[in-house]
């Protein structure tokens, strides 16, 4: 188990690497930088900038040096804990990732607990009660979850509360505690507004796992040594327990390696739509006006939470699995 791990943080590094040059190329990609975008604004608006401004602000903020420059001193500033200063908010990336943190991480989670207690038992009873009315429930509702995209029934919601309860669900905080410093009543005022949003950010990952839970376990009821067992007299429920749901978990933790960045994005549409003060947000304002030091840093996190989802995904497996860490021998 120990080489298993070794192996994988070996790897890390070069991933990093790579993907830190990925992330560079994404965020040069769009045509034009910072600075033609605040033009076309400073236009929009009847201002005009003369030639000479335009050539300081991009000197300003180093947009005139080639690529490859760009690419190192970025990484250096980053390697040295310093994710550089927004061109859009003038403030260092640290503090506007660090000031929605908390909430994003809060966020994503409630969701993922609520997702997880949620699917596994469906799954399960769906599995062991093959069709019953309950599965046929299940499974159109599982169909639901997945068809319906979650900015969709986050615009239901809100039209639905806003029509006929005459409440607004948006945001994580009552208009009185938006810019009120950290209190008990602020903290409870933040849980009885951020289960909708966790719900409604739960519905989809609900769905698709309690379908991949009841497809793999059906699998595994119908085994030979399921017969062995009951032949032996062991209850059904220990039976089912023991042996074919922990074989089940395999497809579901490999999922955590995708379900980790989504927890620190807490879903950027969903979280748009809803005005919900986390990362997502910020990420879609900084690919809008190309605060591309802002978005490089929220992408590069990104891909680092993905590789090291992916490699706890892997490790959960091998500890799960005993024939997937005794492979390599």
């Amino acid at each position: 188990m120990a080489q298993y791990i070794i192996k994988r943080l070996l790897l890390l590094p070069f991933l990093l690497f790579i993907f830190s040059i990925i992330a560079f190329i994404l965020i040069q990609a769009p045509p034009g930088d910072f600075v033609t975008s605040y033009i076309a604004e400073l236009a929009a608006s009847g201002s005009a900038v003369d030639q000479a401004q335009i050539d300081a602000l991009r000197e300003q903020y180093g947009l005139d040096q080639p690529m490859t420059v760009q690419y190192f001193k970025w990484m250096g500033n980053i390697l040295q804990g310093d994710l550089g200063v927004s061109l859009d908010w003038k403030k260092p990336n640290n503090e506007l990732i660090r000031e929605r943190f908390a909430l994003t991480l809060a966020l994503g989670v409630f969701t993922f607990l609520i997702t997880w207690s949620i699917a596994i038992p469906i799954g399960i009873y769906s599995a062991t009660h093959q069709y019953s009315f309950l599965d046929y429930f299940f499974t159109v509702f599982n169909y639901f979850g997945v068809a319906t995209p979650t900015f969709m029934t986050a615009l239901v919601v809100m039209y639905l509360a806003f029509k006929y309860f005459g409440i607004s669900v948006t945001g994580l905080f009552s208009p009185e505690y938006v810019d009120a410093p950290w209190s008990w009543d602020k903290f409870v005022d933040l849980l009885s507004h951020l289960w909708l949003p966790a719900l409604i950010l739960a519905l989809d990952g609900t769905a698709r796992l309690a379908r991949v839970m009841r497809a793999n376990l059906l699998d595994e009821l119908k085994k030979p040594y399921m017969e062995m067992a009951r032949a032996k007299g062991m209850s059904e429920w220990r039976l089912v327990m023991k042996y074919p749901v922990r074989l089940a978990f395999n497809p579901l933790v490999s999922t955590i390696g995708w379900y980790l960045p989504l927890l620190f994005s807490g879903s950027l549409i969903v979280a748009t739509v809803l005005n919900l003060p986390t990362i997502g947000p910020l990420l879609l304002r900084a690919l809008i006006v190309q605060d591309m030091f802002l978005a490089g840093a929220i992408i590069l996190i990104y891909m680092f939470l993905a590789v090291i989802g992916t490699m706890i995904s892997d490790i959960l497996l091998a500890w799960l699995d005993p024939r997937i860490r005794m492979e390599g021998s």
